[in-house]
């Protein structure tokens, strides 16, 4: 038996252009899906692309905070 999980949502209303709505009807259609469902598709993936780019960021900054021996005499103190 299939199970679905229940998933809370909220409705969005989008102004777009005529030509845009009706190329996004023709993409879904080719994929068999909604608008909704295309649309709901496309921004998680953009929201999980910036989550990854805003953890390496945290990363990198940590990684240049830390600094690294690259060589050279040892610095006396």
């Amino acid at each position: 038996m299939l199970q679905f999980a229940v998933v809370d949502s909220q409705n969005l209303t989008l102004k777009l252009p005529v030509e845009t709505i009706r190329k996004a009807k023709v993409v879904a259609a080719g994929r068999a899906m909604s608008i909704s469902a295309l649309v709901t598709e496309k921004i998680e993936e953009l929201v999980g692309e910036d989550a990854r780019y805003q953890a390496g960021r945290r990363r990198a900054l940590e990684w240049q905070a830390q600094g690294w021996r690259l060589g050279g005499p040892r610095e006396r103190r």
